[in-house]
């Protein structure tokens, strides 16, 4: 029955051909977040290689990656229209050529993806671990060029629990992807004799390997050490509040409710009962939090300073205009630290900005105004950072979706003790989008072996230990604050962390070579 499939796939043509392409990488977004149907994913691969081997042109095979990868990115990108939905007079026009051109241009990469395997391949095992090849290395391209947006890759999958996402701590989340690319294609070559059937049971113990391999590495590094109460912890250990408002987007920057806002920020920054009066707070508020400029708003800072004891710090989000350059007015969206005396004691600059979302890219050409609050786009900070403050741990402060980008979220000159991830995916409602954002975000605890803890304005606010798992989390769409230790006992320094990206480039070239010089196997159904 399968290799009659495999084989009736093979014969189709013209748009149904074309529409199994596009249904198949749409189906393909239910194995990520927050689906994690993760047995959809081989057979939507095999579905694309078994349609693949009736392809007898270049021009067969472009169309075969573009209109899998538009179905894969319109599906799994289908959350952006709600932030056009945040001011739908003047946005909402825009939402299908948003949707199309996301989808549509992004898939420009599996395309040259499945082109490659298909014109380097010599049957259908050989194809298959080339797609694996050329889809990670496309992911890794989609992750650098022009800015990058690395969202949605495959290895994302395995963010359904701690176990099977430990190896990005050796490979990264590119060469956990490009493992998961093997699991997903190397099952179709189960129609293919002895050869494909033994490479099929392999991509299935690669998804056995990852999870067991990653059990036992958590059982070896042990559980979380912070089910003991808050008020019996020592006086050393900062104790993070986590303000998660729930304020809806369309309704955060409306004038008349700024100082109701404020004051509900205020009011659930208070000192817990639970907490002795030695032990000191780390205060957060997610992005943007503040929608005022807090340098200029010393009336405001004396209020924020108010809440906080005399060890305790307030960390916020807000945007940023006090003179860095006096010579033309910037803006800027950051991260500011707030003291008990009512200083802002360190600061923080945005330093990879949202295409159209905080600056229009090609202005002078495209007449389009941003999505964020304000006429003026939002300028670019320096990188990444780590800031001490006040004694307390440090940190290195990452806003909206930098915290996304592997190898890149870190001075690599000065390793923080914690990362911290600020973020406002209120423009995205009730979708998959924060889901999707908080899910990329817990691989870099894997690769950097420190734990991260995130603040978002209407969830998923989190924190997750140095190995990915969650310690305590607030749900999306529920206003409330979560209060828990801030322990970097288990901060370690990772294969990652030391080496980057050098193992991915390697396993890739290696199996790259392998494919191609392979000539034994079937070479068709």
């Amino acid at each position: 029955m399968i290799e009659a499939t495999a084989r009736r796939l093979a014969g189709l043509s013209g748009w149904r051909r074309r529409f199994v392409w596009l249904l198949s990488g749409a189906v393909a977004v239910l194995a990520l977040p927050p689906f994690f149907i993760i047995p959809v994913l081989p057979v939507c691969f095999a579905v694309l290689l078994w349609s693949l081997e009736g392809v007898r042109c270049n021009k067969g095979a472009l169309s075969a990656g573009w209109w899998f990868g538009t179905g894969h990115f319109a599906a799994g990108f289908y959350w952006v229209s709600h932030a056009f939905l945040v001011q739908p007079e003047i946005y909402g026009w825009m939402i299908p050529f948003a949707l199309l051109g996301l989808g549509g241009g992004l898939a420009i990469f599996p395309m040259l993806a499945v082109w490659a395997s298909w014109r380097l391949g010599d049957g259908l095992v050989s194809r298959a671990v080339l797609l694996a090849v050329f889809w990670s290395v496309v992911e890794y391209l989609r992750g650098h060029v022009l800015t990058g947006f690395p969202w949605n890759l495959l290895g994302h999958i395995w963010a359904i629990d701690a176990a099977p996402m430990q190896f990005a701590s050796v490979v990264g989340i590119y060469g956990l992807s490009f493992f998961t690319a093997l699991f997903a294609t190397l099952p179709a070559a189960f129609v293919v004799g002895k050869h494909g059937k033994l490479a099929a049971i392999g991509g299935v113990m690669i998804a056995v390997a990852l999870w067991g391999g990653g059990a036992v590495r958590l059982m070896m590094v042990g559980p979380d050490t912070s089910n003991v109460a808050l008020s019996d912890l020592p006086a050393d250990v900062p104790i993070l509040q986590i303000v998660q408002p729930n304020i809806a987007q369309r309704e955060k920057w409306r004038p008349e409710l700024q100082n109701q806002h404020f004051s509900l920020l205020l009011d659930m920054s208070r000192r817990p009962e639970n907490l002795r009066p030695d032990q000191k707070r780390i205060v957060i508020w997610p992005e943007t939090a503040a929608t005022f400029f807090v340098e200029t708003q010393t009336q405001a800072r004396m209020e924020m300073a108010e809440i906080l004891g005399p060890n305790d710090i307030l960390i916020t989000g807000a945007p940023r205009t006090y003179p860095r350059d006096t010579d033309e007015y910037k803006v800027w969206n950051a991260i500011q630290v707030i003291d008990a005396s009512g200083d802002v004691v360190a600061s923080f600059d945005k330093f990879h900005l949202v295409p159209f979302g905080e600056y229009v890219p090609f202005r002078s050409i495209l007449p389009f105004p941003k999505l964020t609050e304000g006429r003026t786009d939002f300028s670019s900070g320096p990188g990444p950072q780590t800031l001490s403050v006040n004694g307390m741990p440090s940190f290195s402060p990452l806003i909206c979706y930098e915290v996304i980008f592997p190898g890149a979220v870190i001075d690599g000159a000065d390793q923080p003790d914690w990362l911290l991830n600020v973020t406002n995916d209120g423009w995205f409602g009730d979708s998959a989008g924060p889901y999707q954002h908080m899910a990329a975000a817990r691989f870099r605890t894997l690769e950097e072996g420190r734990p991260l803890v995130r603040a978002a304005y209407t969830g998923v606010s989190a924190v997750f230990d140095a190995y990915g798992r969650v310690a305590s989390d607030l749900p999306l769409g529920e206003r409330a604050i979560l209060v828990y230790p801030l322990l970097s006992d288990k901060n370690h320094t990772t294969v990652y962390y030391l080496w980057r990206d050098l193992l991915f480039y390697g396993i890739v070239s290696f199996f790259a070579v392998l494919a191609m010089g392979y000539k034994r196997i079937p070479k068709s159904l």
